[in-house]
């Protein structure tokens, strides 16, 4: 593929999933995001007829489905009935995977209250093993993300947003069914940057990368590129130049807003000498 057919656009809940598919072939996207958690989406509404429909659709449109899992939903849960709710949610996209020709599904690893940090890491590493055992059984593919930073006086931070945090979990979890998701945003947004993620994390484990324009050192964002000061030619640059081989997803504003920077995306990355 082309860079510019590298590059997706998350879905997320605009659109039912069929009308995803045929917005995705009629724009040229390869690659697209879902999440199954409302709506004509949710994950329970899908039965063996619709699902059929689903993998025709998405081969007669060359499009590359993969699903996205609800950060609201903490992994990290320890709590009784809540951590079972959890499994039960995490087992379903497993199973919905393959149900639906999809390549892969974005999860995290949750958040914690301040005052809780180890038992959450501890309760979130023990799911995320027990769910990567499920996806093996199901021939899916879990993707662990890098969340963002809260406030420093925020009760509540996602874990997985520093990269001592990922590490502790990717260091601890090797199978077939288990990779990374990389948002450079996210990373943009550490004192680390893309350039201190790119220097440590295991590069060939990364099937995703995932791109919105934010502030250096700022807030959780997701902007259009060209509202933030994240330098995409140099990402792209770097991240190519590593030997990058899996796709983009852009994550911000309309479907609209996310389609048509592909293509200055890729004018950026032309300008810092990558080929595409």
């Amino acid at each position: 593929m082309t860079l510019l057919e590298r590059i997706g656009v998350d879905v997320g809940r605009r659109l039912k999933l069929e009308d995803a598919i045929a917005w995705a072939g009629a724009n040229k996207v390869r690659h697209i995001d879902i999440q199954l958690d409302t709506g004509a989406n949710a994950v329970n509404t899908f039965d063996a007829a619709r699902a059929k429909g689903i993998r025709a659709l998405l081969d007669k449109h060359e499009v590359h489905l993969g699903l996205h899992t609800l950060s609201a939903v903490n992994v990290a849960e320890y709590s009784p009935f809540l951590s079972e709710a959890v499994d039960a949610y995490m087992r379903a996209y497993i199973e919905a995977m393959p149900l639906l020709g999809a390549g892969s599904i974005v999860v995290h690893a949750g958040y914690h209250f301040t005052a809780d940090v180890e038992m959450r890491m501890q309760a979130g590493l023990d799911r995320l093993k027990r769910m990567v055992e499920h996806a093996e059984k199901h021939k899916a593919l879990l993707l662990l993300e890098n969340l963002n930073k809260e406030p420093a006086d925020a009760e509540v931070h996602y874990l997985a947003h520093t990269m001592e945090e990922w590490a502790y979990y990717y260091d601890a979890i090797d199978s077939p069914a288990f990779a990374l998701s990389f948002t450079a945003n996210h990373a943009h947004l550490m004192p680390d940057g893309v350039e201190g993620f790119l220097a440590r994390i295991p590069l060939h484990r990364v099937v995703e990368v995932r791109l919105a324009d934010c502030w250096r050192n700022g807030h959780e964002q997701h902007l259009v590129p060209g509202q933030g000061d994240f330098d995409f030619g140099d990402m792209f640059r770097r991240i190519e130049g590593a030997g990058f081989k899996g796709h983009y997803m852009n994550a911000f504003g309309t479907l609209e807003d996310m389609e048509q920077a592909r293509h200055r995306q890729v004018e950026a990355a032309r300008a810092a000498g990558v080929a595409a």
